[in-house]
């Protein structure tokens, strides 16, 4: 984790909240007082985790927890009073805002932020996987285009199509996707 938002209103909260990332690999930390200063930071700055000690001066947390997940790739951590714990992670938690109640425990906070860099450490692979799948797909599209091109201009049956394409391939030593692209550009321009 290199770099975390701590969103509160209290100094002495906040404090000890930033003493609980030191560490051997501290990250950067920004502090914010308010949910609208932290909307401003998530918009202008990438943060690895957002921390919410509720209640914030100008809402209790929610909205902003709530764009934290839905705007950004943070990950959010909310605190809560023990009395609202309940009701606020029911609501929270299914948009996957992680939450503990107050006081904190350092134990438990450290435990959390461990469990957090393993879900973004897994959802990073996930992300990642998922963006190799979606250039694939559009190979996939751009090869299919570039046959049927060649069988509206060139009168190939999909057959001789994906023949042509794979031994122009092997005879430039150059992908199918390249070839894919020049015949689109020959035949579509």
């Amino acid at each position: 984790m290199e770099s975390v938002l701590i969103v509160s209103s209290n100094d002495k909260a906040t404090s000890l909240i930033a003493t609980m990332f030191k560490g051997d690999s501290m990250p950067r930390i920004t502090i914010s007082k308010s949910s609208s200063e932290a909307k401003r930071l998530l918009s202008n700055s990438e943060f690895d985790l957002v921390v919410i000690n509720s209640p914030l001066g100008d809402e209790y947390g929610h909205n902003l927890a709530e764009i934290c997940v839905e705007s950004t790739n943070a990950s959010c951590l909310m605190i809560v009073k023990s009395e609202h714990f309940e009701s606020v992670s029911q609501s929270v938690e299914p948009i996957g805002v992680m939450t503990i109640q107050k006081p904190i425990n350092k134990a438990l906070f450290i435990q959390a932020i461990k469990f957090i860099n393993a879900s973004r450490n897994r959802f990073s692979g996930l992300r990642l996987e998922n963006q190799k799948l979606h250039n694939r797909i559009e190979e996939m599209k751009l090869v299919n285009r570039a046959k049927f091109v060649l069988m509206e201009y060139l009168g190939f049956d999909e057959n001789r199509a994906h023949k042509y394409l794979t031994k122009q391939a092997m005879d430039k030593r150059i992908s199918k996707l390249e070839v894919a692209i020049e015949v689109i550009k020959i035949y579509e321009n």
